[in-house]
């Protein structure tokens, strides 16, 4: 099934060219299905960037599914113009009062600061707060997921001697969760980020589940069955060229940085970058949606409340 995107979105160009079934309004406004309600609020400086990366992996999946994007309403980006904002956010005042069946939060590049002097840290502690009423199934990505373990669980970050910064192993520590249906027991995932959350401080009886797990850059996906939520803490949804992107922006600046580890064939920045990780990105997200769509109510104003008996 499709994804239901803004007519006018970048993201629509780019995801049609790759073959991701995308759904256009007056479609979708002719089928007598409920679509599942996705918000995504992105934090990341290049939105139409994020966006494309979030609507492919949502967009191939067996289920209908509507994207709404959000934005902190008091916190201008500097990489996206305003025309573009405007066209296609909503800012998060705009949408509280609504329900969500499932809703992301992306990463920020502002891991090194401590999250009470994140300009718009107020606001998003709102926001963690809105998701346990109005949001179905929360997924928290890279810094965002270390915001919301934080913010709910009092789970440290810590700063890095040197970023984290490549492809890296991963061990299936759950291979019997519904979020890891069809996993491997080791795959690579994308890790960009200078700060990191320890295995040692998941507070007891937290009911935090590790699902996923490096042994070179630490627990990369948390699930939290009683509040339905998901942590992960590294960038699965990166495309192809994403870390390249990063790798040579910071060459280009002249910033130290090495290159990205088992990213390059034979470690050789004038290659083109091998994705060994598309596939399971795929799979979690369509494994994320089932669950969503299985478990949320069709009436979508009972999203939040108390489930009877």
């Amino acid at each position: 099934m499709p994804i239901k995107i803004p007519d006018q979105l970048p993201a629509r160009e780019v995801l049609v060219r790759e073959g991701v079934s995308v759904m256009d309004e007056r479609t979708a406004l002719r089928q007598d299905i409920r679509p599942l309600q996705i918000g995504l609020l992105n934090l990341m400086p290049n939105k139409i960037r994020t966006e494309t990366q979030f609507a492919r992996l949502m967009g191939a999946t067996p289920l209908q599914v509507e994207l709404t994007l959000v934005r902190i309403g008091n916190h201008r980006a500097k990489n996206t113009s305003e025309e573009h904002l405007i066209s296609f956010y909503q800012t998060w005042e705009e949408v509280r009062e609504r329900k969500f069946d499932g809703f992301i939060i992306t990463g920020a590049p502002i891991e090194l600061l401590p999250f009470e002097e994140v300009t718009y840290w107020k606001e998003l502690e709102r926001i963690f707060g809105w998701t346990t009423t109005n949001v179905h199934s929360s997924f928290f990505i890279c810094w965002g997921a270390m915001a919301a373990a934080w913010h709910f669980h009092r789970i440290p970050k810590y700063t890095l001697g040197k970023k984290a910064f490549g492809v890296y192993r991963h061990r299936n520590h759950a291979p019997a969760s519904p979020y890891l249906a069809g996993f491997s027991d080791d795959f690579a995932i994308p890790v960009s980020r200078w700060t990191e959350v320890r295995s040692a401080d998941i507070p007891a009886g937290s009911g935090l589940d590790l699902l996923m797990e490096s042994d070179v850059t630490g627990p990369c996906l948390l699930a939290e069955p009683t509040g339905n939520r998901l942590y992960m803490f590294n960038h699965i949804e990166y495309d192809s060229t994403s870390l390249k992107e990063e790798y040579d922006r910071d060459v280009a600046a002249g910033t130290a940085i090495e290159v990205p580890h088992e990213y390059y064939p034979d470690n050789d920045p004038s290659r083109p970058p091998l994705n060994r990780w598309r596939s399971h990105a795929h799979l979690l997200f369509g494994n994320w949606l089932n669950q969503v769509y299985q478990t949320t109510s069709f009436d979508l104003d009972k999203v939040g409340l108390p489930k009877a008996g």
